[in-house]
């Protein structure tokens, strides 16, 4: 069973085909962007080439597709006949490895077109295209716009520049308005990004660097108790510190409403959200903590991925991320715009080899402490 995958939102059978195709660990492009597209957010995403960005966006569809619809759901665009196969290749491996029995065609300029009118008579879930093709046939009536529900755009630099862009909107303007959008490319450049945003529904912007460095701005802190006592000494430190904004992490969205309850139990100023969140209240969640109503968010990676808020003074690591990156990723939503940032980790003496891991990984040293009197104090050793 491939769990990795699992955690970013895909269930049965597909975990099962990448383990097939030999694929076992999310690339950072993937971790990032796989939840936030299931949920039918809109999102630009720059990653470069070679990081996994083809299946970034094939996974999502794949869990969204309804295969007992004979009718077709998601476009996904691309400048040349090369990617078009490349992406169709990639989609047809991924059907032949799940056993998932999904549809696809891809239809290219300068080819016969009757034999692509022919292919869209099986009515396929997902088309692959170049712009202008595409075009044509939705202008021919033979691929039906009214039905899809997501367009990928790929190489969108390319796409959205001054010779493509007239026919990305003239397809995107065949759609219904509740579709997704779903923009990738090795670069994106801000013009790119005011372009797509006149057409995108507050879009996420994802970007994947080379770069693992942590915010030389944000300190490191741990502190050490059994498990059953991390609660309480969450508690003391949010009343000895007393942030202004603090996100807490834990590692499964199954527990951020169990978290959430045993803070507010303890009198904490707290919410949590999580993918089943009703909208109206992850709303409110997000914008209570945004506004300073609330001084703590729970949350799991997943769930916060693609947050964009400003002032997050601390973190608090109540669970330790297995994987370094993650770490990364949640320290670093403190201390940004040259802001001092605090990253707290409540570790069990068996968790202690992971802190050790991240030290060596982002060459950081994350300084042992302990309470006293309602203070915090140096710890002499690990």
């Amino acid at each position: 069973m491939n769990n990795l995958f699992e955690e970013l939102g895909l269930k049965h059978p597909l975990p099962e085909g990448l383990t097939q195709l030999e694929i076992t660990k999310p690339t950072d492009i993937q971790s990032k962007v796989i939840p936030m597209a299931i949920t039918n957010k809109d999102i630009i995403a720059k990653s470069q080439t070679g990081s996994g960005k083809t299946l970034a966006y094939l996974l999502p569809l794949f869990e969204k597709i309804d295969v007992t619809k004979r009718e077709m759901q998601a476009i996904i665009l691309a400048p040349t006949h090369e990617l078009v196969m490349q992406v169709y290749k990639t989609i047809t491996s991924l059907v032949d490895a799940s056993g998932i029995e999904l549809k696809a065609a891809s239809v290219i300029g300068e080819t016969n077109i009757n034999r692509q009118i022919e292919k869209l008579k099986e009515k396929p879930h997902i088309i692959v295209g170049t712009p202008g093709r595409t075009l044509e046939l939705i202008k021919r009536r033979k691929l039906s716009a009214h039905t899809i529900k997501t367009i990928v755009i790929d190489e969108a630099d390319n796409l959205l520049d001054s010779n493509n862009i007239d026919t990305i909107k003239s397809i995107i303007k065949t759609t219904l308005k509740e579709r997704q959008l779903l923009l990738f490319s090795a670069t994106i450049s801000d013009k790119t990004i005011a372009t797509a945003k006149n057409f995108m529904s507050e879009p996420v912007v994802v970007t994947s660097e080379d770069k693992n460095q942590v915010n030389s701005n944000i300190a490191h802190y741990y502190f050490t108790c059994d498990k059953r006592d991390k609660i309480e000494v969450l508690r003391k430190l949010v009343h000895a510190i007393n942030p202004q904004k603090a996100l807490v992490f834990i590692n499964k969205s199954d527990d951020i409403e169990i978290t959430t309850s045993k803070l507010k139990y303890h009198k904490l100023s707290v919410e949590g959200i999580h993918g089943t969140n009703i909208k109206e209240h992850r709303k409110k969640a997000l914008d209570d903590f945004r506004n300073g109503k609330i001084q703590l968010l729970v949350s799991s990676d997943i769930a916060a991925r693609g947050l964009d808020i400003k002032g997050i003074t601390h973190v608090f690591n109540l669970d330790l991320p297995e994987h370094p990156t993650n770490y990364l990723h949640r320290v670093g939503r403190c201390g940004r715009e040259k802001e001092e940032g605090l990253a707290i980790t409540i570790a069990t003496p068996n968790e202690l080899s992971l802190l050790n891991k991240y030290e060596k990984t982002f060459n950081i040293k994350i300084e042992h402490k302990d309470m006293y009197k309602g203070k915090i104090i140096n710890c002499k050793t690990k």
